[in-house]
């Protein structure tokens, strides 16, 4: 799945490009779909970390995520795998709203530092990737593909 509903961002940059589903057999259900979804939101990540890199010319070591997706272990787990890099979740999901509560501590005096606020929160959970280079490979040939498929349709049949 190449989730392309309002164009392809970065590092791709096509607005006419669409959601696409490549490889659907007579086999494939709802399950199939859910999982390609979670896998796109992984690989889109990936893409976008090493257009970072390559444009900074610093190289990622971790990635630390949050927000609603990143409750699911799977799929924290898979980004790691896709990465090769260590992926840390914080225990609150929502770190815009405890940022907030931060810094309103830190002005009403509930911490003496920056330090004390962010030593206070509970260890982030970790996950490491697991998966073979080969395998890695494998799986982003298939993403390239489908990105490729995207990007074809989106540029016309004759070019």
């Amino acid at each position: 799945f190449v989730p392309a509903f309002v164009g392809l961002g970065a590092p791709h940059w096509e607005a006419e490009a669409r959601g696409t589903l490549v490889g659907l057999t007579r086999g494939s259900d709802a399950r199939h779909l859910a999982r390609a979804t979670l896998e796109a939101m992984a690989y889109s990540t990936r893409d976008v970390l090493l257009a970072m890199d390559k444009d900074s010319g610093v190289e990622a070591r971790e990635l630390a995520v949050d927000g609603g997706a990143a409750a699911n272990d799977w799929m924290m787990q898979f980004q790691a795998d896709i990465l090769g890099l260590p992926v840390r979740r914080p225990v609150n999901l929502e770190t815009t709203a405890l940022g907030a509560a931060g810094l309103a501590g830190l002005a009403t005096g509930v911490w003496d530092s920056a330090d004390a606020f962010l030593g206070a929160r509970p260890e982030p959970a970790h996950f490491e990737p697991g998966m073979q280079e080969g395998e890695r490979e494998v799986l982003l040939r298939g993403w390239r593909r489908a990105v490729d498929t995207a990007l074809f349709w989106a540029r016309g049949h004759d070019g």
